[in-house]
């Protein structure tokens, strides 16, 4: 009885009796996450986003730089506009009839006219 006993109770409980191990002949092959086509489209949306990035960076640098010299040259205008403004009232002061006479008498010279007139610069 001890035996039809043992078959009875393989016979209930199949997992635990040893079983034949079957082989699965060829390798069965796993399918990707992704497929090759999706990986090609990916690599190339993200090497375009790279490159139009750095295109981007290129450009702002570029934007920056000539804004910098733009500045630099306002710079130097305004300077030589205060400059030239100077020199004008300079001038001006300089070419004033009263001064001119005094330098004039000065350096020994004798005024017969007793009307001086400035002169004036005519632009043909």
């Amino acid at each position: 009885m001890s035996t039809n006993h043992a078959r009875s109770w393989q016979q209930i409980n199949p997992q635990q009796t040893p079983e034949k191990e079957q082989k699965v002949s060829g390798k069965a092959q796993k399918q990707g996450w992704i497929t090759k086509g999706e990986k090609v489209i990916y690599s190339t949306v993200f090497l375009s986003l790279i490159v139009a990035g750095m295109f981007l960076v290129s450009y702002s640098s570029s934007t920056d730089t000539l804004n910098r010299e733009l500045q630099s040259l306002e710079q130097t205008v305004k300077h030589q506009r205060i400059t030239n403004e100077g020199l004008a009232l300079e001038k001006k002061e300089l070419s004033r009839p009263e001064r001119i006479l005094e330098i004039a008498k000065e350096r020994g010279l004798k005024i017969q006219e007793a009307e001086v007139r400035q002169a004036q610069v005519f632009n043909n």
